[in-house]
């Protein structure tokens, strides 16, 4: 019986993780193992999810729009989805038990390449991965966390509950990071829609996209003729998608082997 993995999302075409983990699974001759995408609108994700471990699921990843439902579908959560408010992976037990666990924080630190202790950062957003970007770098040491949302109300409350602060506009920092779905194309409209300039990115030591797609999204490519140290948004999806993999496997993720699918 094939053992079955999945991402949860709305839309999810898009995504890049069924390639990473059907990747990873191969290498370590787990052919009886297959991660699908599963598109699911917000109306039917909590019908879907249950009805899941049914249907040969042990796991899944959760992304836009649901990370925060997840959570709240969960008859059990980790220490650091509960403090975050929201969960990108779900295990399934036998019984149809759902945990709900929160990668994306350690994801997010691993992919920088740095420790943000004593540095500044500028979170866009204010949707699970914000949540999990905020509670992350704050968790870390980094000396001030600050949220810029469209939707004033929405950072206002998320700066609240993580403890950190919500501010009018994108401000000055030693890290910004775009945890939107914004600038997935690679002109300039999408700098705009995150109240950003080409020429303000060189404020910035260092800028995260976690959105991603074919080449650089326009944030990324602005942000690289400033001369700023960049972080894509695959590079985040490989580190908590590790570690997502590891917790439904019980086995080591093949790092190497999912960067490679994901650039592939």
């Amino acid at each position: 019986m094939m053992t079955r993995l999945g991402v949860l999302g709305w839309p999810v075409a898009h995504s890049r993780s069924p390639a990473i983990h059907n990747a990873a699974l191969r290498s370590l001759g787990m052919d009886d193992w297959h991660y699908q995408r599963l598109p699911v609108p917000p109306q039917l994700f909590a019908e879907t999810a249950r009805a899941l471990p049914g249907s040969g699921f042990v796991g899944a990843n959760v992304t836009i729009p649901h990370k925060q439902a997840a959570l709240a579908l969960a008859d059990t959560a980790g220490e650091i989805a509960t403090a975050i408010g929201a969960a990108n992976t779900l295990l399934f037990a036998p019984d149809g038990t759902i945990t709900a666990e929160n990668t994306d924080a350690q994801g997010l630190i691993g992919a920088l390449g740095q420790s943000p202790r004593g540095l500044t950062a500028m979170v866009l957003g204010a949707g699970g991965s914000a949540r999990a970007a905020a509670w992350a770098l704050r968790d870390a040491g980094a000396s001030e966390v600050s949220v810029w949302n469209r939707t004033a109300a929405r950072a206002t409350a998320l700066a609240r509950e993580l403890g950190v602060r919500a501010v009018a506009q994108a401000e000055p920092a030693d890290l910004l990071v775009n945890c939107t779905s914004v600038g997935l194309s690679r002109d300039g409209e999408g700098l705009e829609q995150l109240g950003l300039s080409a020429d303000r990115l060189g404020a910035y030591g260092q800028v995260v996209d976690l959105a991603y797609r074919e080449g650089d999204t326009a944030l990324l490519v602005a942000a690289k003729e400033q001369g700023v140290n960049t972080v894509d948004g695959l590079d985040v999806l490989v580190a908590q998608g590790a570690l997502s993999f590891e917790l439904w496997t019980g086995r080591r993720a093949p790092l190497e082997v999912m960067r490679r699918a994901a650039r592939a």
